[in-house]
């Protein structure tokens, strides 16, 4: 996954930091699913409290938790940037952020009670700013970005901004503040968020994984130098004019579309010519995100002129398939090569190759549920009673991820309480 010259074991965080992370994403899928079938259909109606809550399992909960457990771990790879106590850092955000999630979740269920809304922004206003700026800062003092570490600190703005922005979201809600400007500050918070953030931080790591994973032609130029940035500064001038014109937002929308189809044109493309043509599950799961992606922005394009309610609804499902399928993509790459990476360096000569820690036929399984699980969630679009499977999948998805980070972690374990390491005198 990693060359070795790029990674050090000083350099890396504590692995347990990583798991914590990715476990965390896994539990939030699994209460997502048992979520799900409460609510049930009702996630197809923007105005619901069902809509809201399984909205911010998804964004806050499995998203952020998985990107935070990446970026953890990829900032002394692709930028070069060492966090100092990076475990003790990692206690400050997760503990608080999964309280605030808890809180924020609460509050959108039973509505208007005041103090939750304040404790969730408490909490997640503290944790998530100040791990933002601590990345950002750190970024900001490195002498030569890469394309990835410019597109990082980009996402890491945007998320910084849309944490902002849900402040006022919060006080609003929690009858603080009279939220003149509620709309628009509600519609910079979702467009930072989907494209700022979860596309922007996607699209970062994908110009330095796809080539260094899959042996891939680069990037053209002008997405590796002006793609990221670019997104970040539509977003922040269409946040400022819409103060001023209401409909920017659509013309800012239409060419985030537009930029977003152009670039998983670009990474299919890429990928296609990979010069290691091997069966994959993780190629698998980015073709999948890929095209999901395009979909999704086509429908998203369309549903600004077409105000038909499943038009929407199928371009949050196909966004949300696209940023889960590159996560799992991501996991099976990372996960097997931290538990070898951290043993091996450890001097383990007994530590358990890749492969050994989670099977290529694992990850090909889990991409065949997650595919059924997307299935699911289109066609109860059609056929309702269908969501009662859709989250029946959700919950076997997000729990055979869960499994599989706790099995690395007693293989982890039992290698060092069993393992053999190399003899110096040797």
């Amino acid at each position: 996954m990693f060359s070795q010259k790029g990674l050090s074991l000083d350099q890396a965080p504590p692995i347990s930091v990583v798991f914590r992370f990715f476990l965390q994403g896994a539990s939030f899928g699994i209460l997502g699913g048992v979520l799900l079938a409460l609510y049930q259909n009702e996630i197809f109606d923007p105005a619901s409290k069902g809509a809201l809550v399984l909205t911010h399992v998804f964004t806050l909960g499995i998203m952020l938790s998985v990107m935070l457990a990446a970026l953890f771990q990829m900032l002394p790879v692709i930028a070069g940037v060492k966090l100092t106590s990076p475990a003790k850092k990692a206690n400050w955000v997760q503990y608080p952020l999964i309280a605030g999630i808890l809180s924020l979740l609460l509050a959108f269920h039973f509505g208007k009670i005041a103090w939750l809304y304040l404790l969730a922004s408490l909490l997640l206003g503290g944790s998530l700013l100040f791990i933002s700026f601590e990345m950002i800062k750190k970024l900001l003092q490195v002498p030569n970005h890469t394309s990835s570490s410019k597109g990082i600190t980009a996402a890491l703005f945007s998320l910084a901004i849309l944490v902002i922005a849900a402040l006022y979201l919060t006080a609003t809600l929690g009858g603080y503040s009279e939220g003149i400007h509620y709309v628009q500050i509600k519609t910079a918070h979702y467009s930072f968020g989907l494209f700022g953030w979860i596309a922007v931080l996607i699209i970062s790591i994908s110009f330095q994984v796809i080539e260094m994973f899959y042996v891939t032609p680069p990037y053209p130029n002008f997405a590796n130098r002006y793609l990221s940035n670019g997104i970040l500064f539509l977003l922040a001038a269409a946040s400022i004019l819409s103060f001023f014109l209401p409909d920017i937002w659509m013309i800012c929308h239409l060419i985030l579309a537009l930029l977003l189809s152009i670039y998983a044109i670009i990474t299919l493309k890429r990928l296609s010519k990979r010069k290691r043509p091997v069966s994959d599950a993780t190629v698998w799961f980015w073709r999948l995100g890929l095209g999901s992606l395009i979909i999704s922005m086509l429908c998203f394009a369309l549903g600004l002129f077409v105000q038909t309610a499943w038009i929407h609804a199928l371009a949050y499902l196909f966004f949300g398939a696209f940023a889960l399928s590159i996560v799992f993509a991501m996991f099976y790459k990372i996960i097997p090569f931290l538990t070898w990476f951290h043993l091996s360096s450890q001097g383990y000569f007994t530590a358990p190759m890749m492969h050994e820690v989670i099977h290529p036929k694992t990850a090909k399984k889990h991409f065949w549920i997650h595919c059924s699980m997307m299935t699911a969630f289109i066609m109860s679009l059609i056929v309702p009673q269908l969501i009662v499977l859709a989250s029946l999948l959700t919950v076997l998805s997000f729990g055979w991820m869960g499994y599989q980070i706790i099995h690395a972690h007693l293989l982890y374990v039992k290698t060092q309480k069993e393992g053999h390491k190399f003899s110096m005198n040797a």
